[in-house]
């Protein structure tokens, strides 16, 4: 159980490390795509890729299992990224890479309301929320004023919120003792659907010339089959032997991966803030993993009917 737990660690470190370099890719694609259209694309990429390394049909028992699919493709899929995609169009980038990482704390208050759990919300995971948003805050204003834009920075609180929504519904489908890859690819299905109206209030344009650029092809594979097939059943591995709330902290590393990529691959400069943010950032995820004395065993969740 020990190694199985460590090989969660790990895949949850490889997606938030993956997801926290996709900022590049999107930005160079956001030249010559709409947010909408990078993100529908991405995620049929996603669902193809699946289909391919797992062709088999998921069968469910009953139409309960199936609703509980259908929400995480809503909520995780569809709405996040919509919700993040808009408020990133009218408010600051840095604003929305605040606010998104306190999903960890709802993911936390939601799991504790809903969950059967012998976790109870410890003041270890208080602190270190305090210490890691303190973090990301410092690496993502780096010392610039906090301008505020009421609404669009509640479609990112709201983007928290259903992002952990989509954690809780993952643990509760990981119950269900299904294959992760076919549960995730069941849940890119119902994220498309989901997507389709979404796309008729969007300038959504079919033009494969848009294709012919290499860097253009690298990138939107790197979406589809880095960020969103893999990392999606990294993740949901992650949550299935985890929990929703220890695999929810590892978001705190997404500014930090972001900083370090942006040092390394666009030349930024390195500032004194982003370092200390970097610490605190680090700091707090470890403060909100600390459980005091090691139970001898691993504690389980169960979820309420």
């Amino acid at each position: 159980m020990k190694n199985k737990q460590s090989i969660g660690h790990a895949a949850a470190l490889l997606t938030i490390m993956i997801w926290g370099t996709t900022f590049i890719s999107t930005k160079i694609l956001l030249k010559d795509f709409q947010p909408v259209e990078i993100l529908f694309i991405r995620f049929i990429i996603g669902f193809m890729a699946l289909l391919f390394v797992c062709p088999r049909r998921l069968y469910t028992t009953n139409r309960r299992q199936e609703a509980v699919l259908a929400l995480a493709g809503l909520s995780g899929i569809c709405l996040y990224y919509l919700l993040e995609n808009i408020a990133l169009t009218y408010t600051m980038a840095s604003n929305v890479g605040v606010i998104i990482s306190v999903a960890p704390f709802f993911t936390a208050i939601l799991s504790h309301l809903f969950v059967k759990s012998e976790d109870k919300l410890r003041i270890n995971f208080l602190i270190g929320f305090v210490v890691a948003m303190t973090g990301v805050a410092l690496i993502s204003f780096g010392g610039r004023e906090l301008a505020l834009n009421p609404m669009c920075d509640l479609l990112a609180v709201l983007a928290a919120l259903v992002w952990a929504c989509y954690s809780i519904l993952t643990r509760k489908i990981s119950s269900f003792g299904y294959s992760v890859i076919l549960t995730t690819r069941r849940t890119f299905f119902y994220g498309i659907l989901w997507m389709l109206p979404a796309l008729l209030f969007f300038d959504f344009q079919i033009d494969l010339s848009r294709f012919i650029n290499m860097t253009t092809i690298l990138n939107i594979l790197y979406l589809g089959f880095g960020a969103s097939a893999l990392c999606f059943v990294t993740w949901n591995f992650a949550v299935k032997v985890l929990g929703a709330v220890k695999t929810s902290v590892y978001i705190y590393m997404v500014p930090v991966i972001t900083i370090v990529t942006s040092v390394l691959i666009l030349k930024e400069p390195l500032t004194w803030m982003s370092v200390i943010g970097t610490v605190l950032a680090v700091a707090g995820l470890f403060l909100s993993e600390y459980s005091g004395k090691r139970k001898k065993e691993d504690m389980q969740n169960e979820f309420t009917e």
